[in-house]
């Protein structure tokens, strides 16, 4: 019942979503400029001028802060939006650490996501103190401290945040206690790991690489990856059909060979069909989840046409890559 005010100011905002028919028709234009036009009838007006597509990709990041702010001030929980925006907060811990340990500003990279500003963030990282930072992300922050102090390698910031960011998703999801969330959170993490396995034995990473990268939050069990760190692809690939998600990834699998490009799609299109029933909710945070996902389903939709018109992909090509659009 706390979520009786938002959800119909998302159903409002849910009105603004381009649907499946408007990407099938921005799809067959025939040039950028002809996807310009039609953008001129969506809320992304003000975003399409001339040369818009140099602007583009700032601009779609620009209108998403905004969202995630308004949000994160209007939401009764406001830990539900954060689940969503924290893939972009450890973004920013990415890639101010590296700032912090090379001397270079890349001020310019930082995403807003609603929560935390960059200066604090920044301040965090430089003294690995912080009043505003919870306790999970100044554990992240120090950890990768001393980290640095023993290494140069880069690659070791990453490894750690992102362990760091799937235990967080799973801490957050079951003290929200929303089970359809919980759910989703399980789903994003084995379909991570499993991405991660995957890469990790054609690039014959060792045990100990892979037992930093992979999760311990999902629901296939760590250790059952670990033992197929020696192993060739096409064993792990057949084991994977003996998992609950061989049906979803099948259609990524071809002759012994996984197609990482068409598994994120699968990932990104079976995550969204887990908030189908917000469609039918009125109270709860699933619309206002949903509502997320549809809209960051549209950012990369629109990045890929802009992309592909810009570099005269074929219209197929296009249309294989796009997404599927939460139709509200």
């Amino acid at each position: 019942m706390e979520y009786h005010e938002l959800n119909p100011l998302i159903r409002g905002r849910e009105l603004e979503l381009l649907s499946k028919e408007d990407f099938d028709r921005m799809i067959q234009t025939k040039s950028l400029d002809a996807l310009g036009e039609m953008l001129k009838t969506t809320i992304y007006h003000p975003y399409i001028y001339e040369g818009f597509e140099r602007d583009f990709e700032e601009n779609l990041l620009a209108e998403s802060g905004k969202l995630f702010t308004w949000l994160k001030e209007s939401a009764p929980e406001p830990e539900v939006v954060w689940v969503y925006t924290m893939r972009y907060t450890f973004h920013n811990l990415k890639v101010l650490t590296k700032a912090e340990m090379t001397g270079k500003n890349l001020d310019h990279l930082y995403r807003n996501d609603g929560f935390y500003s960059c200066e604090a963030l920044k301040q965090a990282i430089h003294t690995q103190a912080s009043t505003e930072l919870p306790s999970q992300l100044m554990d992240s922050i120090r950890e990768v401290h001393e980290y640095c102090e023993e290494s140069s390698v880069l690659q070791g910031i990453d490894v750690i945040y992102d362990r760091y960011f799937l235990t967080e998703q799973r801490r957050l999801g079951e003290k929200l206690g929303y089970p359809e969330l919980l759910e989703e959170i399980i789903a994003f993490i084995d379909l991570t790991n499993i991405t991660t396995m995957a890469r990790g034995i054609l690039q014959q990473r060792s045990s100990g690489f892979m037992t930093a990268v992979l999760s311990s939050s999902g629901s296939i069990p760590k250790e059952t990856f670990l033992s197929f760190v020696k192993s060739e692809l096409d064993t792990y690939l057949n084991f994977l059909q003996t998992t609950d998600y061989r049906q979803l990834i099948e259609p990524a699998i071809h002759e012994g060979e996984l197609d990482f490009v068409r598994l994120e799609q699968i990932k990104d299109d079976y995550l969204s069909s887990l908030y189908e029933a917000a469609q039918t909710q009125a109270f709860g945070p699933l619309p206002l989840l949903a509502f997320l996902n549809a809209k960051e389903i549209e950012s990369k939709n629109l990045r890929l046409l802009v992309i592909g018109k810009k570099n005269h992909f074929d219209n197929e090509t296009i249309r294989e890559r796009v997404r599927q659009v939460y139709d509200a």
